[in-house]
This record gives C-alpha cells, structure tokens and sequence, in this order.
C-alpha cells in the first residue's frame, strides 16, 4: 500500500521549535555545544549514523537539512539519505564512494551523458575501468561481470530513449558475486518505485526535477542502505558535497505535493501519448506504453506509476522541418532538464547519442524528448496537433 507524501512528512517533521507548519531555514557555518563531552558524544552517533537533530559543523547540515532527509529516509525506505547541490553530484558521490584503482564499474547504456563522462573520462584516469552493456540484453551485462566488476550502475529507464531493465534479475545476479548496486531513479522518483527495498545498494535522485517541481532550485539525493553506509558517509565527509538550507526548503516545499504532481504527470502523459499513437509522422514512442512491449512488461513489474517524460522518433528527410516542429509549440518550452510544471521539448542531436553503444538512429530518423507538464491535456494536444502540420 502506497503511503501518501503527508504521512511521510508528518513522520519527519515531529516538533518544530518555531512552531510553524513549515520547517524553518536554519543558516549556520558554527554549531555550539554546552560541553566537550556533548560534541564527542555527538560525533560519535553521527559516525554511527544513528539520527540526530542536528550536525556538529554547518558544512554537514543544519536543522533544515535534517527535516529533508528525514523526509527522504522514510520516502526511500532507506538506512539513511544524503544530499547534493546538484543531481550530477548524486551521481559522482555515488560512483566515487565506490570504485578504486583496479575495480571496473558495468554500466548501462542508457545512462546520462555526463555520467557517461565521468566514468570514461575521469575514472579513466584513476585507473577504473567502465565496462557498458545492453541495457535490452540481460544476458550481456551477465557476459560482462568479472572478477574486478565492483559496482553494477542502472539508469531506468534509460536517459532519451527509455530503455527498461530487469531489475531483480540485476540486483539477483550482484548480490551472488557480491558486486554493489547504484540506480538512477529520477525519472519514477520513490514515490513510484523503492529501489533500496527492492534490494538496490543506492538509490539516485536529481532533486532538481520531480522533488522540486518548479524548476527553480538544485539539489540531489543518495538513499543508501545500511551495507554501503560507511563507504558513502566516508566519501560524502571528504568531499564536501552539501545541500544549501534555503535549497532543503525549497525540496521540502516541493515535496508536499510530490503525488498530486506525479499523479497528474502520469494522467497526462497517458492522455497525450494516445493521440500520439494515432499520429502518421510520429515513427515511434519511447515509453513503456504498449502493454505487449518487454518494455511495459518491466515496467509493470517493478513500478507502481510513470513519470511525464518521453520521447518520440519521427522520420524525415527535412531536419529543418522537425526543428520547425518543436519552435512552433507554444506550450512547450524549449529547454533542458525536466520534472517541472511546465511542458518541455528539445531536439536531441545525434551527436549527443554518438557515444552510445547499443542505440542508433537510422538515416532521416529524429529524437524529440517531450516532457508533459500540469497543463490541461487537451490544451497539449491542440499545440502538438498544430505543430505536426509543420513536418514534412
């Protein structure tokens, strides 16, 4: 049974000293303590990772931050929840709490392109290997886990083009050669799908997106269970990766109507994608829609709902025509990142999926990713009817 995002916050948030409904925003750098056996005895439970109120030094946290991850934990199912500045720095932390010279890292294909740099790129360089597999091919990932694999890393969907794994034969398979599981979840978010209770080591969310839902804030989340701990707690202590106040607030703002968003989200979406369906000029749907698909079978699965994001496939011998498509739409922004209110298109070019391994684009094929907002639906689908005229 889903537990409503109330529950959770009532759950986090039992006794505010300011007494108001909101969390207040607790700036600090220095925290005091009555006596030095109150701040050892403290750092001890921190270290313990046993819940405090509050940190020992502000670059940790504050009061604030604490209400958000408290929210987060019980969200997650999680041993404990960590907060960035940025989604992207869920990410590294998550990686580089993991992975030392020597170790190689599976990926998924489908993964995040900068996350597709900081595994060939940087981890290059301290000597770790990543090794990418078919993210439609469970059989190859398993072809592909040696000795040195150390963690098996999971976007699902895939980033563009929504590629579905096999989840539990993924964390099935590491758990028997002992290997550490990372999965990016922002696209379901918890409220969709429990990753750490499925049997996932860390559970990714940009915070930017979903958790926000007004596309005015950055952060990120890392849920970790109570195996890998330690080894993120360490990273995160030395990094110094930290999550504002005035951001947690806003996560914490943005979190209080996470269902009602994602329940609509959901709704929409399905509204628009039946009309797309019909549509000649769109060639295909990357979205787990099509209840014969392995796609929705795997969706099905594992997750309790799905997100506003998707993309579309349309051919065409006129690239102009599609950019044409996309400038005409006056309900859809143009622009990055996603899991706002707002409706959103971007053309993706080909060149940011040349580094893919296991997808293609054949000749005059294009990539729209739409993002469905809280609009009235039908007021989506008049402006993608009307745009469509545009492609030739």
């Amino acid at each position: 049974m889903k537990r409503s995002i109330k529950t959770y916050l009532k759950a986090a948030a039992k006794d505010y000293s300011s007494r108001s409904v909101n969390p207040p925003v607790v700036r600090a750098s220095t925290i005091l303590f009555k006596t030095m056996q109150e701040l050892r005895e403290h750092q001890k439970a921190i270290a313990k990772g046993k819940e405090v109120e509050y940190w020992d030094y502000g670059r940790q946290g504050t009061q604030t931050t604490v209400q958000l991850q408290k929210l987060l934990k019980g969200l997650e199912e999680a041993y404990q929840v960590f907060l960035t500045p940025t989604g992207f720095a869920a990410v590294a932390l998550s990686i580089m709490s993991i992975c030392r010279p020597e170790d190689e890292i599976l990926i998924s294909d489908g993964v995040y392109r900068p996350t597709q740099k900081l595994t060939d790129g940087l981890l290059k360089e301290f000597n770790v290997k990543a090794v990418w597999y078919n993210p439609n091919s469970f059989q190859d990932l398993k072809n592909k886990v040696s000795k040195k694999t150390k963690l098996i890393y999971v976007e699902n969907p895939g980033s563009n083009t929504f590629e579905m794994n096999d989840l539990g034969k993924i964390i099935s398979l590491a758990k028997s050669k002992n290997i550490f599981t990372a999965i990016d979840n922002t696209w379901a978010t918890a409220y969709f799908f429990k990753p750490i209770k499925l049997g996932f080591d860390i559970s990714i969310t940009s915070a930017t997106k979903y958790y926000s839902g007004h596309s005015d804030v950055m952060a990120g989340t890392v849920a970790v269970n109570k195996k890998v701990y330690k080894k993120v707690w360490w990273y995160n202590h030395v990094s110094g990766y930290r999550l504002s106040p005035d951001d947690a607030y806003l996560i914490l703002r943005g979190l209080r109507t996470l269902d009602i968003r994602m329940d609509k989200h959901q709704e929409n979406t399905k509204k628009v994608i039946n009309f797309l369906k019909n549509n000649k000029k769109i060639f295909k749907i990357l979205y787990p829609y099509k209840p014969s698909s392995k796609e929705f079978k795997l969706f099905k699965k594992y997750y309790s709902g799905a997100s506003g994001l998707l993309s579309i496939i349309i051919k065409s011998k006129n690239k102009n025509s599609v950019y044409r498509f996309v400038n005409s739409l006056k309900l859809f922004g143009i622009g990055y990142s996603w899991g706002g209110f707002e409706s959103l298109a971007v053309y993706t070019d080909p060149v940011e999926l040349g580094t893919r391994r296991y997808f293609k684009l054949e000749k005059n094929e294009h990539l729209v990713r739409l993002h469905i907002g809280l609009e009235d639906p039908k007021d989506l689908i008049n402006d993608l009817k009307s745009s469509l005229k545009f492609i030739k």
